[in-house]
This record gives C-alpha cells, structure tokens and sequence, in this order.
C-alpha cells in the first residue's frame, strides 16, 4: 500500500504586524515601542510553512485579498516550499492582517482582522477532493469559518485522510465535528473552554483531554507551555516534559508544534517520535523573533537537545 506522505492545510493566511512593547499598555495608555515587524503569518499559512520546514510535502487552501499583501503571502508561502496552487483570491476585500504586541516577558497579545479568510465557503472546501487524493493529513484550524471548516473535514473522511484540528482561535465545536477528528491538538485556554475544567495543573489537563477523547477523537494533545506536552490515546497517558530555553517570542510556538508533528506523522513515524520532534521544533521558534521567521529547519530540530 502506498503511504500518503502529503499535508494538506486548509485555514486561514494574514500578514502579522508586530510591535515589540516592554509590556501591555493599559487601556487609554501610549507605550514607546522599540520594535516593528511585517510577517507573514496565520494559523494555517503558519503550519503549512512549520510542516514544510521539517521536511513535509504540503499544500495550502485558503483565500487571501487583492490587495498588496495577498501577493506577499503568497510569495511567501512558495519561497518556504509550500505548494500555494490552492490559495484563491477573494476581490474587493483585503487580506487578514493580526496586530500582534510582544512585551518584554515575551508574552503577546493579538488582534485579527479576518478580511479574506471569512470568505473561505463551501466551494473551498469542496475543491479539497483534487488535493486530497494522495495527502495522509488535513490540517484545521478555526480562522475561516466554521462550516466550512466541518466540510473539509466530511471531505477529508470521504477521501480516508487523517483529519488533526488545532481549534484556535478558542470557541465552541459543532456536535457534527467531533466524530470527523482523529488528532485534536490544543492547548491550555482551548482545553478548558471546550472540556469545561479548569486546568491548574497536569492531572487537571489529563481530564480535559480524556474528557474531549470520548467525543470522537482518536488522539487528544494538550499542550501546556513549559509544563510539557499531556497525549491521551487508546493506549493511555503520556506527559512529555519540556526543554528549558529562554523565550523571547511564543507567538508562533503551537503552529510550529503542529506543524512539525503533522509532518513526522506523514512520514509514518509513531506519535512518540513525532511528539517529541514537535517539542524540539517548538522550543527553538520561542528563542526568536516572529511566526514563520522563527520557525526551525529539520536539522536544527534534529540537532537540538
């Protein structure tokens, strides 16, 4: 049997505009920023960029605006090796743009202004049937709407595609969904609103996640920042310690994770093995600035200890 070693991302791109603040501002209050950067960025545009980094054969799906920046994140995306065949152009509206501050603690605070990803519809995800005929996985997030994120995922069973859903940003899922997801991966916010626990320590996220199992996932993944990484599965409970680095930016940190976990999984790698490599990948994007900028090659994840 042939291995589908393809990685479908079907979400959202926006061009990420950043301002490096020595903390959050105060409502009504000006800061003195000492820094700005122009990034290409979004959820999906983000994985896309972190699977191919690791060696993933990837396609994206989404829409961007025509304006100025639609051209540059295409461009982007291509220059990373991902296929961008599959990003439309929406006319008359912009692209997604996220205003995103980093303060000093290299915590971050970010708006988004959805422009061209609202417009991702039916016919998107209807049109995922050509990519996904020989892909292994179909990457979700939740930056483009929702119905159309719940048929991608109907298209992705139909075609026998893993189906791995980062649901971010953070809200509710539609009954139908659940029973479409084999890999959900989430972290600590996106835990507690949909198992409804709060989390405060470990035991708490095993909870959550073998709570969110019985929903229809195969494998819950909760990511817990410098607590590590908890899997739940058919087969137990695992906890994956973190390593130890200094942060500087976690903006890009989970779609780094998700990306480099979704193309070690293509590769028919076991969940351990992809698990740990996802951990490597995402501790060297925290130690530098920016989403996809900060994002490691396969050898530096490799390499790192």
């Amino acid at each position: 049997m042939t291995v589908r070693q393809k990685v479908v991302v079907f979400g959202s791109l926006n061009m990420d505009l950043v301002v490096r603040v020595p903390r959050m501002p105060q409502p009504g209050e000006t800061l003195s920023a000492h820094g700005f950067l122009s990034n290409p960025g979004g959820k999906g545009a983000n994985q896309a960029v972190a699977c191919a980094r690791q060696g993933g054969r990837v396609v994206m799906v989404g829409r961007v605006g025509d304006d100025g920046f639609g051209g540059q994140l295409r461009t982007a995306l291509v220059a990373q090796g991902v296929n961008a065949a599959g990003v439309a152009t929406t006319p008359g509206v912009s692209s997604g743009v996220a205003m995103i501050m980093v303060d000093d603690a290299a915590q971050n605070c970010i708006a988004v202004v959805a422009g061209a990803n609202a417009s991702v519809g039916i016919e998107d995800a209807d049109a995922l049937r050509e990519w996904l005929a020989d892909a292994g996985l179909l990457l979700l997030q939740l930056e483009v709407p929702m119905t159309s994120v719940l048929k991608a995922a109907a298209v992705a069973k139909e075609a026998g595609c893993t189906v791995l859903l980062n649901p971010a940003p953070a809200q509710a899922l539609p009954d139908a969904l659940w029973p479409l997801l084999d890999i959900l991966v989430l972290n600590e916010t996106e835990a507690q609103l949909l198992s409804g626990l709060a989390l405060v320590d470990l035991h708490n996220a095993v909870d959550a996640a073998m709570l969110l199992r019985r929903r229809g996932p195969r494998d819950v993944i909760v990511t817990l920042g410098e607590q590590g990484v908890v899997w739940v599965s058919a087969v137990g409970v695992r906890h994956f310690k973190a390593h130890k680095v200094e942060a500087v930016d976690t903006t890009a940190a989970g779609d780094t994770f998700i990306g480099a976990l979704a193309a070690l999984l293509v590769e028919g790698r076991s969940m351990e093995e992809a698990l740990a490599h996802a951990i490597r990948a995402a501790a060297i994007c925290v130690t530098r600035a920016g989403a996809q900028a900060s994002m490691p090659s396969r050898e530096e994840a490799e390499r790192f200890a």
